[in-house]
């Protein structure tokens, strides 16, 4: 399935500010979380990019299923 969306190649900024975990990032990405709900999300975010970079580094390899 192909990717509809820009990656973009740079990292979001993220701060706590007063008790909330705000990120802004490339394409206005612009968000204020809660910490349970950043701690979450972070977690989602690192299982997800392993998934991704597992699938660019076997792409190439033909016995991958498509």
């Amino acid at each position: 399935m192909p990717n509809k969306k820009p990656v973009h190649t740079d990292p979001s900024d993220v701060a706590a500010v007063e008790g909330a975990v705000e990120v802004n990032g490339p394409d206005a990405v612009d968000v204020a979380l809660t910490p349970e709900a950043a701690e979450e999300t972070s977690e989602r975010l690192l299982g997800e990019a392993f998934k991704a970079r597992g699938q660019r580094r076997m792409k190439n390899y033909p016995h991958q299923p498509h």
